[in-house]
């Protein structure tokens, strides 16, 4: 199995997942209230933080918190639909689902776990709209990505 120890190779490296998807437009890193409010934001964005990270021998555990939205987009039809509404939501709940999905599926993959990254547990994801001062929904997920680390300890 390969080592990918460092911080950088797995902010990198699923950094590379997320912009892989056709439903992601941009990656962030870091703390989301500065992303999702500048007005400048390219979307369908994916914003991850790096929540806290144990070590383990030869195995760092990264806690990921992953959010994916998109912004909400409103029609001025008079619409008598209550289940869909006169908005994009179910779209938007749909693609981003499926970004993360894909994601963590790939995390699961053999070819991965042979470069040294690993998903554990089965992650959980949670619906959020009207969460930040861009209008945007999603979801947000908790995930731990276990990466082999190559440090030799004589």
């Amino acid at each position: 199995m390969a080592t990918a120890s460092t911080f950088y190779d797995m902010t990198e490296k699923l950094k590379e997942i997320l912009l892989s998807d056709n439903n992601v437009s941009t990656v962030t890193y870091g703390d989301i209230s500065s992303v999702a409010t500048n007005k400048t934001t390219i979307y369908p964005l994916s914003h991850f933080i790096v929540n806290d990270v144990s070590i383990q021998d030869q195995v760092f555990t990264f806690d990921i918190s992953l959010l994916c939205m998109d912004i909400i987009d409103y029609t001025n039809e008079n619409t008598t639909d209550e289940f869909n509404g006169n908005d994009n939501l179910m779209d938007i709940f749909n693609t981003q689902m499926a970004v993360i999905s894909r994601a963590t599926m790939l995390l699961k993959r053999t070819n991965l776990r042979n470069e040294g990254y690993q998903l554990t547990g089965e992650p959980t994801l949670n619906q959020f709209k009207h969460r930040f001062e861009d209008d945007v929904a999603g979801w947000d997920v908790n995930f731990q990505i276990q990466v082999v680390q190559d440090m030799n300890v004589c």
